[in-house]
């Protein structure tokens, strides 16, 4: 077992790839056929420099280390620009190599394409130091679109801390931007870079100074700081974005625990880009064996039930509460190879926080035996554990998965949950078993529901699907139907259809026109969360399993299999019509009116029992207020307040607390996809082992 050390350091009169004579190289090392490091791009040079260091394990000296250098050419393929071999049999050990490493083309072994120059050190590792942790890159979905750099743990590796702070980031706005489209405008979007992080912004269409105001969090992984990349983009459709410029942020100049505002010029372009930048320490993000268990200490548990106690309120707001997530073992899991095994590892989930376990190779049955700390920052998050089957010369393959929402984990309590497909809407083969621990303050994660969602860096950009814009379109006709039905109610009412009804309902017209005061409006839907309650827990309750949305989503994957099976069949030319992009738009203008009336539908029908208590409260405090406050005074207050935000906080995020809280309620369809599955017992080859003893 070895351990090499490399540092890339620049690279020298490289290949001209792009027809500007210039090239937006990157470097990727390779072992076996394993790439094992990708470096940051280093836009619009032939001479690079890029600084960057890797530590790699590895088992054996008879494969070289493989070193290929691409141009990044956006949407498209990448170049190729050269590559070289370092044979790791004629490096000195524990010594560091100065080594420069002649690019070549093997079809074209005349053309001159430069030089890399490379540190390395080798050195030779004990049996018992594996104590190393890796930094990998691997593709968790085929798509190379959504590659990500990943933590991966040996064995052996008791107890990491992954990363040092929090880089807190606030896009304000855009400046006199480049013009880049016809009508002497732009719709521009900004793309962040820290490492292998990633953030993409809003697009704002047509015009040259956007106002974002948009917040997000990277991971700061070097004590230092690092180089943060920004490029600027306008978005076209049907066609390939333009560049409006770029710039960087070196964050080791900058201050802990203080908020920066920097204007930064874009290079190469026009204009200006405003931000906030803060840097804050580090989260508690760990990872560790079931013998190092913080829970288990009485000590540690009591400080961070200290930590997060109803006296603690105003200490922190950000840090609502503390997870920890045991990942035991898992059963049954589906072969994925021809040897029928599998090679499994999970990746642990909790919005940006991403932490992976070790592989356990040729085993349907792996166990894991490890424990995962996260600080809470939203109550409402969802917990994903996924397993997948690692191969060392493609993508990993997907195993299954579960998606747990924190309201609803039972701490302490070790559970089988069974694994879902990739849309979680269905069973797929095996179970894993989890111990999860959820401490948090309640009155923060109340404060917490009413401001904007943590928007998840690398997403799936959703395309046209038949399926999709079907189940969407028939989820607004049932938010709409509801409202026709009541209307006709309210019609049928005027018409007299039904005598005493229409006599009631008059006699209820009278009294409520004459005795109405604002502060009923509240009180009314109070009483309806309280009937919808009472109905709950005496029995009869009206919540109906969605067997309807069931069925779509059911649908929508098997077309989504058909797609992945015929997709390299399809031609480029047809995923790059602005028709498809408008129907997208469609589709995603249906899924929000629809999840926004499911929304509210599951607010008052208890789905989330945290958030519907939270609602009785507001619901009493607004009927408290409208009751004893005349409504001039209420108007007065809520207009000094609307017409002096941007003077008292002039870079405030603009937030709207009723659609904020409603984001936090699921949608039927996600209800569906959050549904505990009950596993098969009979299928558990440790109760097959049990009775074969009896």
């Amino acid at each position: 077992m070895y351990q090499l050390d490399i540092t890339l350091r620049r690279g020298q009169s490289l290949a001209a790839r792009d027809r500007g004579g210039t090239s937006d190289p990157y470097v990727k090392f390779k072992i076996g056929r394993k790439e094992v490091f990708r470096s940051k791009i280093i836009h619009k040079n032939l001479n690079p420099v890029w600084e960057e260091k890797a530590c790699v394990l590895i088992d054996h000296l008879r494969e070289p280390l493989y070193i290929k250098v691409f141009d990044y050419d956006f949407g498209l393929q990448d170049d190729f620009m050269g590559s070289a071999f370092l044979d790791l049999t004629q490096l000195e050990l524990n010594r560091s190599t100065d080594v420069t490493l002649t690019l070549k083309d093997p079809h074209y072994p005349d053309h001159d394409l430069g030089i890399i120059l490379l540190s390395v050190i080798l050195t030779p590792k004990e049996g018992e130091h594996r104590d190393v942790t890796m930094l990998m890159r691997k593709s968790w979905k085929r798509s190379s679109k959504f590659q990500t750099q990943s933590l991966r743990l040996s064995d052996q590796h008791r107890k990491s801390h992954l990363w040092r702070g929090i880089v807190s980031i606030t896009l304000i706005e855009g400046r006199d931007l480049k013009a880049m489209d016809s009508n002497g405008l732009s719709d521009p979007y900004v793309k962040f870079r820290l490492g292998h992080q990633k953030y993409k912004s809003k697009i704002m269409p047509k015009t040259l100074n956007p106002q974002w105001r948009e917040q997000f969090d990277f991971h700061l992984y070097e004590e230092r700081g690092g180089i943060m990349d920004i490029t600027a983009w306008d978005k076209d459709a049907g066609k390939r974005d333009d560049f409006i410029g770029r710039c960087q942020v070196d964050l080791s100049s900058l201050s802990r625990e203080q908020t920066h505002k920097l204007e930064l010029h874009l290079e190469e372009g026009e204009g200006h880009l405003v931000l906030l930048v803060t840097l804050t320490a580090s989260a508690t993000v760990c990872i560790s064996d079931l013998s190092v268990n913080s829970m288990e200490d009485q000590k540690e548990r009591e400080e961070i039930l200290k930590r997060y106690s109803p006296l603690r309120i105003f200490n922190n707001l950000k840090d609502v509460g503390f997870l920890q997530v045991k990942v035991i073992r898992a059963e049954g899991l589906m072969a994925a190879d021809v040897t029928g095994k599998s090679d499994p590892f999970c990746v642990v989930e909790l919005n940006n926080d991403r932490l992976l376990t070790h592989t356990v190779y040729k085993n349907l049955n792996p166990e894991w035996n490890k424990v995962f700390t996260f600080n809470i920052k939203d109550i409402h998050s969802v917990l994903e554990v996924t397993v997948y089957d690692e191969d060392r010369d493609r993508s990993a393959d997907f195993l299954g998965r579960v998606a747990i929402p924190l309201l609803s984990i039972q701490n302490g309590e070790q559970k089988a949950y069974v694994l879902k497909n990739k849309q979680l809407t269905g069973p797929t083969k095996g179970v894993i078993y989890l111990e999860i621990d959820v401490i948090f303050n309640a009155v923060k994660a109340s404060l917490r529901t009413l401001i904007p969602k943590e928007r998840k860096y690398i997403e799936e950009e959703n395309r046209l699907s038949k399926q999709l814009l079907l189940r969407n379109f028939i989820r607004t006709k049932r938010c709409v139907i509801v409202l026709v039905n009541a209307a006709y109610y309210v019609n049928s009412c005027f018409d007299w259809d039904s005598p005493p009804r229409s006599l009631a309902a008059f006699v209820l017209f009278l009294l409520i026109v004459w005795n109405f005061e604002l502060y009923m409006i509240p009180l009314l839907l109070l009483l309806l969360l309280t009937w919808n309650y009472f109905l709950i827990i005496s029995g009869k309750d009206n919540r109906q399993r969605d067997t309807v949305v069931e069925d779509m989503l059911e649908d929508e994957e098997e077309e989504d299999d058909r797609d992945d099976k015929d997709g390299e069949k399809k031609g480029f030319i047809n995923k790059i019509y602005a028709i498809q992009e408008v129907c997208v738009s469609v589709q995603n203008i249906l899924d929000e009116v629809a999840s926004l009336g499911e929304r509210i539908k599951n607010t008052f029908n208890w789905t989330v029992p945290f958030l519907s208590w939270l609602a009785i409260v507001a619901l009493c405090v607004f009927t408290a207020i409208l009751y004893f406050i005349p409504l001039r005074y209420i108007v007065l207050v809520w207009g000094i307040n609307k017409f002096t935000k941007k003077l008292r906080s002039p870079y405030a995020i603009d937030n709207n607390e009723l659609l904020d809280f409603l984001s936090r309620v699921p949608s039927d369809v996600q209800v569906v996809q959050y549904q505990e599955l009950k596993p098969d017992h009979s299928h558990s080859p440790y109760k097959r082992k049990k009775n074969n003893l009896g």
